[in-house]
């Protein structure tokens, strides 16, 4: 079954995630000068997850954080974009060039357009562009005619990232390893992890290359795996997101706040590859895993942390542990892991226990 297809509730009978996207709109993408708004993802997994009824609850409670969406100031055309790329003080402008798109044109076409320009820049806004980004198409996958909140949703996200748009430092590449789970323990830790993810960023010196099984054909020299022929890409992303969600199990006690974002950035990567054309799937393959590493080479801990040997509950207990908890990292976290879960065959009970380590972990909300 298709991972977008999975847990969810259908076109949302309720209309909550539309009323709640319209209600988050007038909102911007961050606050205080960099920090995300999570609530238009958190509250996409609450309906998606069958918590619509405490959704307007939850944005009450999340309402000091959100801020004024950003003015307008010059628009952005075909002509000048390149110029704009990457300028935070045009969130206004880019948000408002993305929603002319999506109702000028189908909102695949312009995803497909813009995705291959952004990808570079997956790091961006410490990867909360991409994963709105995520959470917005995968709404957008459900049947039917896309409702004009949806749409608006995407043209929100893609702004964000074009505005925010940032590349990873060149690094030195190292061999891949045969297995996920393999690539991400061979990361080599930043020996000063301290600061904010940018300044943390910007001292990767080295990643491994996107992991590929024993047989696979390397990824060329330069490292890319763009040739990738699409289903492998798609089940290497898969376990690329697995192996994030597992090892939070187990290392999430170095940052239980950001070493989320190594599963959740992969992820809105593979629930968006549905809306791409093929060929772009082993770029997008080759970026979530760049994130992945990226953010683990920064937040890790160098140690694990032993795994409770207790039976976790199921998927949908484990959900509505991470709606009562009330942390939007949380909340994300735990729809990712019920994905992972749902695509292993007899459930998945590390990627429960991962999610809830992230209740455990990480301060309430």
């Amino acid at each position: 079954m298709d991972s977008t297809r999975e847990h969810t509730s259908g076109g949302d009978p309720t209309g909550t995630l539309d009323e709640a996207l319209e209600r988050l709109h007038t909102s911007g993408p961050e606050r205080e000068g960099w920090l995300s708004n999570h609530a238009p993802m958190a509250v996409e997994a609450l309906v998606r997850h069958g918590q619509a009824p405490s959704v307007h609850h939850w944005i009450d409670s999340y309402r000091d954080k959100l801020e004024d969406l950003p003015a307008r100031s010059t628009q952005i055309t075909a002509d000048n974009w390149a110029e704009a790329l990457g300028d935070p003080r045009r969130l206004g402008d880019w948000i408002g060039y993305f929603a002319r798109q999506v109702e000028e044109h189908p909102w695949r076409d312009v995803l497909a357009l813009w995705w291959p320009r952004l990808l570079p820049g997956i790091s961006a806004g410490a990867t909360h562009p991409v994963i709105r980004t995520g959470h917005a198409v995968r709404v957008l996958l459900v049947d039917g005619p896309p409702s004009a909140p949806r749409l608006a949703e995407l043209a929100h996200a893609l702004g964000y990232w074009a505005a925010r748009h940032s590349t990873l430092p060149e690094t030195d590449l190292l061999p891949p390893e045969s297995t996920a789970s393999a690539g991400l323990g061979a990361v080599p830790l930043i020996a000063d992890q301290s600061g904010g993810i940018r300044e943390r960023l910007a001292r990767i010196t080295a990643l491994p290359r996107r992991p590929h099984p024993a047989g696979r054909p390397a990824p060329d020299a330069a490292g890319a795996g763009g040739g990738t022929d699409p289903d492998s890409a798609r089940a290497d992303l898969r376990e690329i997101v697995r192996a994030a969600t597992h090892r939070y199990a187990t290392h999430a006690h170095g940052s239980p706040v950001m070493l989320v974002h190594a599963a959740t950035a992969p992820n809105a990567v593979l629930r968006t590859l549905p809306a791409l054309p093929p060929r772009l799937w082993g770029l997008s393959a080759d970026a979530a895993w760049a994130a992945s590493a990226a953010v683990t080479a920064v937040y890790a801990p160098a140690q694990a942390a032993p795994v409770p040997e207790s039976t976790p509950p199921g998927p949908q207990e484990v959900f509505a542990r991470a709606a009562a908890h009330g942390d939007e990292h949380a909340i994300k976290f735990a729809d990712t892991a019920l994905e992972v879960a749902a695509g292993a065959e007899g459930g998945d009970p590390l990627s429960m226990a991962a999610a809830l380590r992230a209740t455990e972990l990480i301060p309430q909300g």
